[in-house]
């Protein structure tokens, strides 16, 4: 009987207990979702408030909030090993390129567009990482997800004029490769092993210092099996 009372109180309870969780929120508060799409680092006067998975989470607009609600997973720290979507892209010259095609690689997989100046920024330093771990069993894979009619012409020349050589493809497919990968920002990069699983990702703000430190790390064993 003490058990029914108990649930009882916290029925009648929950409403007033959220009420008071909201009344206390604080004044200032990180938006996750400024954090990931402009790499907000300072509070932000807190203007909405959710729980999600019994974590209150802070909003600087009720958008934000409203954005963070309709995919949660898409503003949270990753689920880190998962395996990756089995997505298809097209090269340049329209041929159609599965993701799974790779399997048995380290493929370094990078969502960019040509609108993008963080992008084509760290490009040349992904045709680095390219270089030093071609013979290792690591691909680097550049997706575009320029959407114009005018796409293909644009990647080619600012594929030459940065003169990257590995594979470029065009997210062109009805079932588009960054939506499954749910992409929310550019730049964003996910590093997945032989096995087709997801070990690590970066998105919006990137330290390229971070890439290079987790792909040396991950190919370490690769480096001394050559050097044997």
């Amino acid at each position: 009987m003490f058990y029914l009372h108990l649930l009882f109180a916290v029925f009648l309870l929950g409403p007033s207990l959220l009420l008071a969780q909201e009344n206390v929120r604080p004044e200032k508060a990180l938006c996750v979702v400024c954090a990931l799409k402009d790499g907000e680092t300072e509070s932000e006067k807190v203007k909405a408030f959710l729980e999600h998975a019994g974590k209150a989470y802070y909003f600087c607009s009720q958008d934000c909030k409203e954005e963070f609600d309709a995919d949660p997973a898409g503003y949270l720290p990753p689920e880190l090993p998962r395996p990756a979507p089995a997505v298809i892209v097209e090269t340049l010259a329209g041929e159609s390129v599965a993701l799974q095609d790779f399997k048995g690689q380290w493929v370094f997989l990078d969502f960019w567009a040509t609108w993008c100046k963080p992008c084509i920024k760290m490009m040349p330093k992904l045709q680095e990482l390219y270089e030093a771990y071609a013979d290792t069993g690591f691909v680097v894979l550049g997706v575009s997800i320029d959407d114009d009619e005018a796409r293909i012409k644009k990647i080619e020349r600012f594929v030459k004029k940065v003169g990257v050589s590995y594979p470029i493809f065009s997210d062109a497919k009805q079932e588009q490769a960054w939506h499954m990968f749910n992409v929310k920002v550019l730049p964003a990069a996910f590093l997945i092993d032989p096995k087709g699983q997801v070990v690590a990702q970066w998105r919006g703000k990137i330290d390229h210092k971070k890439i290079e430190e987790e792909v040396a790390r991950r190919m370490a064993p690769q480096e001394e099996i050559k050097h044997q």
